[in-house]
């Protein structure tokens, strides 16, 4: 299962980065990517998490692969099975709402840039539809691995993406839209529908 988490996760970085960016640099011209953060800001330490889980998430596997041993309570076949179904609907999920952004896509945050609220398809119930995708994604490659280090690497992501949307990206997107955005808070939730 380790060696089928590593594939997962490749695929997962093609989809979810390599393939996006090569989309938005041939509708737009430009990569989207927006990786600068001054050190010590709240986008670096959010960078910071993201690379972290990263790591992990590409570690996991390959410890597992070592011989690192699994933690007890998720070393069940049919869980490690579900992490592959839940990786694969998350892998899914993350191209499709990286797709309903059409060019409003980016990755990070240029406070100079101003790009459209997208708030049509999946955006009309969930304001961060790619950052939960990515994290059921995620859940599902620490399911798959059941290891230590795929559980850190979850709880970094999650603690990146926390970061990176309540302090970075719902801040600029209500300085840029203003009552817009704060009528879209009001009939959309910040990860899940109905929370």
């Amino acid at each position: 299962m380790n060696a089928l988490a590593l594939i997962l996760y490749a695929i997962f970085a093609v989809v979810g980065f390599g393939w996006r960016t090569w989309v938005q640099w041939r509708r737009t011209g430009d990569t989207g990517l927006r990786l600068h953060a001054d050190p010590g800001s709240v986008a670096w330490w959010a960078k910071l998490a993201f690379i972290a889980a990263i790591a992990a998430g590409v570690a996991a596997p390959i410890a597992g692969l070592a011989g690192l041993d699994p933690v007890t309570f998720l070393d069940h076949p049919a869980l490690r099975t579900t992490g592959v179904v839940v990786a694969l609907a998350g892998i899914a999920a993350t191209a499709i709402a990286q797709l309903q952004m059409g060019t409003s896509w980016r990755v990070g945050v240029d406070p100079n840039e101003r790009t459209e609220l997208v708030t049509t398809g999946i955006f009309a119930r969930v304001r961060n539809p790619i950052f939960t995708a990515m994290a059921i994604t995620a859940a599902g490659l620490a399911l798959v691995v059941a290891n230590i280090i795929g559980v850190i690497g979850f709880a970094a992501l999650v603690i990146a993406l926390q970061l990176q949307v309540r302090a970075v990206e719902e801040p600029y997107l209500r300085r840029v839209h203003g009552p817009a955005y704060d009528r879209y808070l009001d009939t959309t939730s910040r990860f899940l529908p109905g929370l």
